[in-house]
């Protein structure tokens, strides 16, 4: 009998961590989506999105007229944009983020475009390796409010120190983004931190179809 209560209690307590468990990560992603602050540092980072031709999606404009918006209260002295491009595309995200904030009165000695990256992970590393090169260690990354706790923890992970300033509008702004957003960025976190730590990649874009499908 004491067997059958310890098993009882066994599975009841793996029951609850993965009810529990997911729930945590899922209001820590909802608060810091809500509640991040940018401060001043080495760079200011616009994470990637589709772009057509050149021209930023709805998505990655409103990254990049953030990021702006920051650079001008002089957040940084720079801004990094990441992102490549998909298989037979004439550009990158990089690109078409670099060339808007260009066009848009940023100098162009203040931005560099990092040609790599599609996923948060790959682009995260990349942009990691470009700021240690550099010997650069701060960095405020410019993402979707639901992505900001994911990225940061990524950049952590990788010795740097991260804040996030979410975009304040646009489809991907919090009272624009839906529970699938929110589901999504928590398995894709939970993914980072266990499976990921193991070497296995699970992309945004299969993440992404798992939730939604």
């Amino acid at each position: 009998m004491f067997i059958f209560r310890l098993i009882r209690r066994v599975i009841s307590f793996s029951l609850l961590l993965i009810i529990a468990i997911p729930l945590y990560v899922a209001g820590s992603i909802w608060y810091s989506a809500r509640d991040s602050e940018p401060v001043k540092s080495d760079v200011i980072l616009v994470m990637g999105a589709a772009q057509f031709d050149g021209r930023p999606s709805e998505v990655l404009l409103a990254r990049v007229k953030q990021s702006k918006i920051i650079f001008n209260e002089k957040l940084a002295p720079r801004i990094y944009t990441i992102g490549a491009g998909a298989p037979g595309d004439r550009t990158t995200e990089a690109a078409a983020s670099r060339n808007w904030l260009i066009n848009n009165g940023v100098k162009k000695s203040n931005v560099l475009a990092i040609a790599k990256g599609r996923d948060t992970l790959s682009s995260t590393k990349a942009y990691v390796a470009q700021m240690k090169k550099a010997n650069l260690s701060s960095v405020v990354i410019v993402t979707d409010p639901y992505h900001c706790y994911r990225v940061i923890k990524m950049a952590k992970d990788l010795g740097l120190t991260p804040t996030c300033s979410p975009v304040k509008s646009g489809v991907a702004a919090v009272e624009n983004s839906s529970f699938k957003y929110l589901a999504r960025e928590t398995g894709a976190y939970l993914a980072y931190v266990t499976v990921g730590r193991l070497g296995i990649k699970l992309s945004d874009r299969l993440l992404e179809k798992i939730v939604y499908s």
